[in-house]
């Protein structure tokens, strides 16, 4: 099996080391062959042999992690996201917004657990949630004069453009909405 992805689950972790103790077990198999199968480096299996020489297969388990529990349950982590999906100005917010800050401003709220913003990053993205930017959008911007620019104005001159032979605007050629985002110069 070949092990491609850059970051690895615990569990995907532990299944390589007991892939790789299967292969060193049978026999057939060189420490250099087995890195080179599973993508590891020769010191990782070169380590796990050893280990699984000195200790046994039980040495190659996860263990668990340390570090201090979450203040917060399972269950409530998953209302935190349900808050937020429901929005930041359902939340109380002036604006839709979320930011680190403002979910630990939430958190703080509703459970009265104080999270430092740093750290709720990690949290957030096992819950599935991601960083995501908003597009900036001028405050004049009217969206129903620029469709009907689009829609009256724009064929009319790309139409001119091309009965006289001229190329389109450069800027024509990096719109992605109608096809791919390289256009070769010149006339279609």
């Amino acid at each position: 099996m070949a092990w491609q992805p850059r970051r690895l689950t615990a569990e995907q972790l532990e299944e390589r080391r007991l892939e790789a103790a299967q292969l060193l077990e049978s026999g057939r198999y060189t420490q250099a062959e087995v890195a080179r199968q599973l993508g590891v480096s020769p010191s990782s299996v070169c380590e796990w042999a050893r280990c699984l020489k000195e200790e046994g297969l039980s040495a190659l388990n996860s263990r668990t992690r340390a570090g201090r529990p979450s203040k917060l349950t399972d269950e409530q982590w998953q209302d935190v996201k349900r808050l937020m999906e429901e929005g930041a100005k359902a939340a109380g917010f002036a604006t839709e917004r979320w930011t680190l800050k403002r979910v630990a401003q939430l958190i703080h709220r509703h459970f009265a657990v104080h999270y430092h913003p740093n750290y709720l990053a990690e949290p957030l993205h096992r819950l599935g949630l991601s960083v995501q930017r908003p597009r900036p959008k001028a405050r004049e911007r009217d969206d129903a004069l620029v469709e009907a620019w689009l829609k009256r104005d724009w064929p009319r001159i790309k139409r001119g453009l091309l009965a006289e032979g001229q190329p389109l605007p450069a800027w024509t050629r990096r719109v992605v909405r109608f096809g791919p985002a390289w256009v070769p110069p010149g006339p279609r």
